[in-house]
């Protein structure tokens, strides 16, 4: 993955949502970010133990909720498949979160609705959608 950008003065920060899996709620966030933060910050996702694919249920959602289709632009990816993130947020790591070079600067807590129904993914994804709104809000006054 390519950083876009040139002189300081116009770097936009890439933030990164990390979870285990990549496939879910890192998915949503990343999706939700560039909606919310395109003129902002860049963002990618990534995961410690990424899936093959992006959770079906999120693809679903995603595109009937906000029309958005994830799979035009996204995919399940190590940490190590993107660049040093200028901005990092945990999803919520239960199983440990990785070292990315620095600490996280926010940990988002979210459960993982994988396997739990259309419900605990309705309810992440408003979730997500309040956190990346006041993220972007947040670098919208830096």
């Amino acid at each position: 993955m390519q950083r876009k950008g040139g002189s300081l003065m116009n770097h936009k920060p890439l933030v990164a949502f990390i979870c285990t899996h990549n496939a879910c709620r890192s998915q949503i966030a990343e999706a939700l970010g560039r909606k919310y933060g395109a003129r902002l910050f860049e963002c990618c996702s990534a995961g410690t133990e990424p899936e093959t694919a992006i959770d079906p249920t999120a693809l679903r959602l995603m595109k009937k909720l906000y029309h958005i289709d994830m799979e035009e632009k996204q995919f399940p990816k190590s940490i190590h498949q993107i660049p040093r993130p200028d901005i990092l947020i945990s999803m919520g790591c239960i199983k440990g979160c990785p070292w990315m070079g620095h600490p996280f600067d926010e940990d988002w807590q979210l459960e993982d609705p994988a396997g739990k129904g259309e419900e605990a993914f309705l309810s992440a994804i408003h979730e997500i959608d309040m956190k990346v709104q006041a993220l972007a809000e947040k670098l919208k006054k830096r």
